[in-house]
């Protein structure tokens, strides 16, 4: 008989060890930090989440940006599978609150889920990991928060943070955000998907 619990364990172990595997091609210090915090995790014990599963419209997009990434490279290929193992168990949302220079259809035009977190599968503490998705041409608005992140592109976006111009990271490719800085996100004509990870004692949603 299936054990839900021992396949979901199976999977978020497996969700966290790629996503490690992906973040250590970097040499910038805080993204190898980060790596080390998510393997020391792979094993964590962490209660189940209470959520309930929910896709929004801006899912649609969301095959098409897992088959780029997918595209891109092994360890994001091994990444890629293991999210979509977990895809059925998130509760996609919306950011409530907006902010400046958002596009006026970023609305409808994305959707955010924690994967490790509050509402998510799993609760490690001082850590949260979730995922971004959005459709074409939609403008993220300006927002900050308190604890450090580390960003990893799994399609082709634009990122901004401080007063540094915008740039593309890349399939693959990661940034840091230190706590507070103001940043946003943007998409071209293809959606874009790019996973999150706070470290804080409190981390709080997009």
């Amino acid at each position: 008989m299936r054990n839900p619990a021992a396949d979901d364990g199976a999977a978020i172990r497996e969700f966290l060890s790629s996503l490690a595997d992906a973040l250590a091609g970097s040499a910038e210090p805080p993204v190898k930090a980060m790596e080390t915090r998510i393997r020391g995790a792979v094993d964590a014990a962490g209660a189940d989440m209470d959520r309930m599963p929910r896709r929004l419209p801006a899912c649609s997009y969301l095959p098409a940006a897992i088959a780029t990434a997918r595209a891109a490279s092994g360890a994001i290929a091994r990444l890629m599978d293991a999210f979509a193992a977990l895809e059925p168990q998130l509760c996609w949302y919306c950011r409530t609150t907006t902010g400046p220079h958002a596009s006026d259809n970023w609305a409808d035009g994305h959707a955010n889920a924690v994967i490790i977190g509050p509402n998510g599968v799993r609760s490690r503490p001082g850590l949260q990991i979730g995922i971004s998705l959005l459709a074409p041409h939609v403008r993220y608005p300006d927002h900050s928060h308190p604890p450090e992140e580390v960003y990893l592109a799994l399609s082709s976006g634009r990122f901004q943070h401080g007063t540094a111009p915008w740039f593309e990271p890349g399939i693959g490719g990661t940034f840091h955000n230190v706590p507070n800085i103001t940043h946003a996100m943007a998409s071209g004509a293809a959606p874009f998907l790019a996973i999150w990870c706070l470290w804080s004692a409190g981390a709080s949603r997009h």
